[in-house]
């Protein structure tokens, strides 16, 4: 029996993100159909039959928002540090062992609620697709509990485990633990593996080591580069082929040249910049280069709060050097990119159907009324997540 086919019609503007060079991006007074989870046809004129009819009032239909980068599973609070920062306490990545501690205290089924209460919170938001990191437990059970938790919510999850050094240890000493019984226990739960590569962190040649043994162990590579300062982590992604790059806030010319020339995606993370109150970086310079962008949310209890990739697309745009399209395919075909995938972040024949209904003519809304909620349906997969 085939799927029931469902048509979405009334489109005043929809944004494909066709691969495809000789098909428009954006259609107007359009129409989509989907069966089951993949969209099958999409087009102008005549609106052919379906089973069912999903009436977008005229409204702008964009792919769902893919957000490459966040850290969901977690307890405790940090806005007091929030607080201090935005009265000019500056950010420190040590803020981390504060949200390790409530999140190992906490149980697995109240970890789990709160994962899940965000996951939904995104998908509110728009968002489809979601990477979810651990990086809050920092031991061989914790970590493994984490990413265990993730799996539940997403197909990708990444395994942090080189997130900070915990109190205790030397960071070689913990390199080793993190590259020997902690990414056996968490391996087969994991689709990636990330490490934050920055002063007070790790440093090249102990992230080379992580990154290393995930590929070693078939994990796809993603690394936290250049938060803080100008470093190695970006060239490093290059060297190893990573697939992004994430937060790149501190980027030299030889950085941009590298990442232009490669595969890896630089990730930006407006709200970070936002949250620690760092220099927005210009984004529009790897754009310009050749190179692939992203945009993500960073959602996390120290540094980027929010779940919204409208907020990051509005940032993006006003303090990022995007334009109000590269910050759209930014957060979507960018963020599939990211993660290596052709069946997101696109609204074109074989591809989920994955899509956001907006109460709005146009997705430049999502930039010239921030705040407001203008997202009137997201469907994943075909299925409403607001019905």
């Amino acid at each position: 029996m085939s799927a029931r086919s469902t048509v979405v019609t009334n489109i005043g503007l929809l944004v494909t993100n066709r691969l495809e060079h000789e098909s428009a991006d954006e259609l107007t007074n359009a129409w989509l159909v989907f069966e089951g989870e993949h969209v099958t046809e999409v087009g102008t004129g005549a609106v052919p039959a379906a089973d069912r009819v999903i009436d977008a009032g005229g409204g702008c239909v964009v792919p769902g928002f893919v957000d490459s980068h966040t850290h969901l599973v977690f307890a405790g609070d940090r806005s007091e540090e929030f607080v201090r920062r935005m009265a000019g306490e500056p950010y420190q990545a040590g803020g981390i062992r504060s949200t390790v501690d409530a999140t190992r205290q906490a149980s697995t089924p109240t970890l789990t609620a709160l994962a899940s209460e965000r996951t939904a919170e995104a998908r509110r938001a728009g968002i489809t697709t979601i990477e979810i990191k651990s990086g809050y437990g920092l031991s061989v059970d914790e970590e493994s509990r984490q990413v265990e938790i993730a799996e539940t919510l997403t197909d990708e999850v990444t395994f942090l485990g080189a997130h900070v050094v915990p109190d205790g240890y030397e960071a070689d000493d913990y390199v080793d633990l993190v590259t020997g019984p902690m990414l056996e226990a968490t391996a087969r739960h994991s689709k990636w593996i990330d490490v934050f590569c920055e002063e007070g962190a790790f440093d090249a040649d102990q992230s080379r080591a992580v990154l290393e043994a995930g590929r070693e162990a078939g994990l796809g590579l993603r690394i936290h580069a250049n938060q803080l300062n100008h470093g190695p982590g970006v060239q490093l992604a290059v060297d190893l082929d990573c697939a992004s790059a994430d937060h790149c806030t501190f980027l030299s010319d030889t950085d941009v040249e590298a990442l232009a020339a490669s595969n890896t995606v630089a990730t930006f993370l407006p709200a970070a910049e936002f949250s620690t109150k760092q220099p927005y970086p210009d984004a529009s310079r790897v754009l310009n280069a050749g190179g692939n962008v992203a945009i993500a949310t960073n959602c996390n209890p120290g540094s980027s709060y929010t779940t919204s990739m409208a907020f990051c697309i509005a940032l993006a745009v006003r303090d990022m050097g995007l334009t109000a399209p590269q910050a759209l395919r930014a957060a979507t075909l960018g963020g599939a990119k990211a993660l290596r995938r052709d069946d997101v972040g696109v609204l074109h024949m074989g591809s989920r159907a994955d899509l956001i209904i907006l109460d709005a003519p146009s997705y430049t809304y999502l930039v010239y009324r921030p705040g407001v909620p203008l997202i009137a349906d997201v469907l994943v997969g075909g299925i409403s997540e607001l019905a």
